[in-house]
């Protein structure tokens, strides 16, 4: 098994390609350990000394590390519990923990909008997060603002505030004219 890594415009981020499918359906993400116990591939990860997140997409795994660990001294350990886990057998999730696909979910007035929403973001917005190792979903729409929650390498990433108000606020201003602007939210 050859793993392909990707660096990724959050520096302690790195994206992990094992050359298969990882994640079936949806995204899951574990910003900490004690959030990874339906994932044994996640419980691996974050038993590598420096490693504090691990967000799993269709065909990648993305690691978060500490500040002060470099990429030189952990991405070794990473790699070999990424190759030990695949060789395993073991499931990437736990058979019976739904991921889904991210997004909250909306009823009430606004739910057409919502739904529009929703749309772009899939289309449009989360294949190219994807491809810098993060994922983004919908969290809430309220009297304009669209609430955003930044998944893998989009978490705490330096670039995350332009992408947001540049890219995504804008692109969903262009198409629905309710939307006034775009927030993160924490976990």
């Amino acid at each position: 098994m050859f793993i392909q890594t990707e660096s990724t415009p959050n520096p302690a981020t790195l994206k992990f390609l094992p050359g298969q499918t990882v994640m079936t359906a949806g995204t899951a993400d574990f910003p900490a350990a004690d959030t990874a116990a339906k994932s044994p591939l996640a419980t691996r990860l974050f038993a590598v000394s420096g490693v504090t997140g691990v967000f799993l997409g269709n065909d990648f795994v993305t690691v978060t590390k500490q500040a002060d660990v470099e990429w030189d001294h952990v991405k070794p350990a990473i790699l070999g519990a990424i190759m030990e886990h695949f060789q395993s057998g073991q499931p990437i999730i736990d058979e019976g923990s739904d991921t889904g696909d991210g997004h909250a979910a909306h009823d009430g007035p606004d739910a057409e909008i919502v739904g529009q929403i929703k749309e772009l973001l899939d289309t449009r917005v989360r294949p190219a997060v994807a491809q810098d190792g993060g994922d983004i979903t919908f969290h809430g729409f309220e009297r304009g603002v669209v609430y955003l929650h930044m998944q893998g390498a989009c978490a705490g990433c330096p670039s995350s505030t332009l992408t947001l108000k540049m890219g995504i606020e804008n692109l969903l201003r262009h198409y629905i004219p309710e939307v006034v602007e775009v927030r993160p939210v924490a976990a």
